[in-house]
């Protein structure tokens, strides 16, 4: 259910059915927590998407990457490099053979696409494919701790071309690595899926036909979710009312119960269209996202959002938008949450602005027309760096 993972998915899905041949190298796990492998190793098809995934050698312990975690964000640095690649082993995933299936499979290829610059999908086959294939990274960057890191530094030097989500991420980009990024910036294509009944929502729920707050995605502590709900709880205590908070998704940190609190776990894509329609708004509070599928989510389904004003990337949405009010600490929380349930009209005309600003920006077509912008200009930088290692190796030829 991660955003990257969906992106990818999507990406994938979209160019099969532009005409495009599409293979995906992943790992056979669900979940970054542990890494454990979940699916068979192998290869398979699945919507026209060839799909090879490679199992992980070693799951990730949190007794061991947990403290050289801490260590490379928060110790003295520059930490020396083979502990940064120590790091980036245990960050994972570390797939058996991954090196070898790409220099086996590369000339098989016209185009490496690497999604995500976090992983070791992307920090350990990147450099290989680099010069010997056209490479495309959407690295989904944003300005967090990691991509401070010195591993990187060269690492996003190798791509032919970016792929963007937000003016904001190719910012980052640039102001963090002192580079040009040469690409598009092209969002995530949106489906434009109506909802079908609120009520079935509100029934399987037990909500009643009080207002809601909804917060879609991993109900994780480094996503914020943990805040929220304590702000809600607070919210409540000086706020005595019928409104309640909704948290959609798979739990990854414990989370106290409580009575206006209701957790539904992993629902599926109708069902979610249907708790956005409903919401009084959606709440997205991560300091650390390169776009939010599911904010736009909440947008093609009319409603406004609450989102985290130190992401510059919800910061940016928001204004463009027109259909999200940013918050910073828990007093502007609270006036965002009475504005909107004190003015049901404005949160309704926001949900519209946001919709019209989905459908303007995000339609697939449009998407992967920018897509295949980037692909060309990557196989054109790609094209001309040979010809001058070519021209170079003439010049170097030793006469006599």
């Amino acid at each position: 259910m991660g955003g990257s993972e969906a992106a990818a998915r999507a990406f994938s899905e979209h160019l099969v059915r532009r005409g495009h041949e599409v293979e995906v190298v992943t790992s056979c796990a669900q979940s970054y927590v542990d890494w454990a492998n979940v699916y068979e190793p192998g290869t398979e098809e699945l919507n026209g998407v060839i799909i090879h995934r490679l199992p992980v050698t070693e799951l990730r312990r949190p007794e061991k990457f947990g403290p050289l975690h801490n260590w490379m964000i928060n110790g003295p640095a520059p930490a020396p490099l083979f502990e940064q690649h120590r790091w980036s082993k245990h960050m994972g995933p570390d797939l058996v053979d991954l090196p070898g299936w790409m220099s086996r499979n590369i000339d098989r290829f016209d185009l490496a696409v690497f999604m995500t610059y976090l992983y070791s999908t992307t920090t350990r086959a990147l450099p290989i494919a680099s010069g010997r294939l056209p490479c495309i990274m959407q690295p989904t960057a944003h300005d967090e701790p990691p991509i401070w890191i010195r591993l990187y530094d060269s690492l996003f030097r190798l791509p032919d071309a970016f792929l963007f989500f937000t003016p904001e991420e190719r910012e980052v980009v640039r102001r963090r690595f002192h580079i040009e990024p040469i690409g598009e910036t092209i969002g995530i294509g949106i489906d434009l899926d109506p909802a079908t009944s609120v009520e079935r929502f509100r029934t399987e729920m037990q909500l009643g036909e009080g207002p809601y707050l909804l917060y879609v995605g991993r109900i994780d502590t480094v996503k914020g979710s943990r805040e929220t709900y304590e702000f809600f709880i607070e919210y409540k205590r000086r706020n005595p009312g019928p409104l309640k908070f909704v948290f959609v998704g798979e739990k990854v940190s414990d989370m106290p119960t409580h009575p206006d609190v209701v957790f539904t776990g992993f629902v599926d894509e109708p069902t979610k269209r249907n708790a956005l329609a409903g919401a009084l708004s959606l709440v997205q509070p991560s300091r650390f996202e390169s776009f939010s599928i599911v904010l736009c989510e909440s947008w093609v389904q009319s409603r406004p959002a609450i989102v985290h004003a130190d992401s510059e990337v919800m910061l940016g949405q928001a204004k463009r938008s027109g259909g999200a009010v940013p918050y910073r600490g828990f007093a502007e929380f609270e006036a965002a949450v009475d504005l909107l349930l004190d003015n049901p009209e404005l949160a309704d005309r926001m949900g519209a602005n946001g919709r019209r600003y989905v459908v303007d920006r995000y339609r697939w077509d449009a998407v992967m027309e920018g897509f295949e912008t980037a692909a060309r200009v990557a196989l054109e930088r790609f094209a001309k760096r040979a010809r001058a290692g070519s021209a170079d190796r003439v010049r170097s030829r030793p006469t006599g």
